[in-house]
């Protein structure tokens, strides 16, 4: 079934479409909430008051046009609520920033790389404008067409384009510099030795 049918039952009262609806959009926006929020528990918060937002909406027989596009959207807006409010400044003051998780397993070079480079990614995000972050979160991490991400983040088209483009070629230069520099230090030291 289309989201619009789901929606249309939805506004008709069926129970199993609202289920089917939750099914499929509750995993992927809870991963989304937890990488902007780093937060589960206030993910999972966020998600269900979304569901909530558009149970509302529907009971006032208002449809949204793309519901994708308006889960994530009302998403985001309560995020950014969240970052504006007294609460978030207490917690974030209180506990400072999330530890980061360890994998305790033990593991092969290979396995060790690609966890560095999964936190070079991670952090080289966190530097990217808010705008451009949620693009690329969007685009890659959530799937969403370039449209999509336009109909949610209320841009139009071409911004979305050029957000992404410039994101990227900020990821791409910074993750290059980064590949680089161990490079030129394992070069310093063999132009060392065999100078000697």
């Amino acid at each position: 079934m289309t989201d619009e049918e789901l929606v249309q039952g939805m506004m008709d009262g069926d129970q199993a479409s609202f289920e089917a609806l939750v099914h499929r959009y509750h995993a992927p926006l809870s991963g989304f909430l937890q990488r902007q929020l780093k937060d589960p528990g206030r993910a999972e918060d966020v998600v269900q008051e979304t569901f909530l937002k558009l149970l509302r909406q529907l009971k006032d027989r208002r449809s949204p046009d793309n519901v994708q596009a308006w889960l994530y959207r009302v998403a985001m807006n309560q995020c950014r609520d969240y970052w504006k409010s007294s609460g978030y400044q207490t917690d974030r003051n209180r506990f400072g920033e999330p530890p980061e998780r360890k994998d305790e397993r033990p593991s092969v070079v290979e396995m060790a790389e690609r966890s560095e480079t999964r936190r070079e990614i991670r952090q080289t995000l966190e530097e990217l404008p808010q705008v451009q972050r949620e693009v690329v979160l969007l685009r890659f991490y959530q799937d969403l067409k370039l449209q999509d991400i336009a109909d949610a983040l209320q841009l139009p088209l071409g911004s979305v384009k050029t957000h992404l483009y410039k994101a990227l070629r900020r990821l791409k230069t910074k993750l290059g510099k980064e590949q680089e520099a161990p490079k030129r230090a394992e070069g310093g030291e063999a132009d060392g030795i065999a100078e000697r």
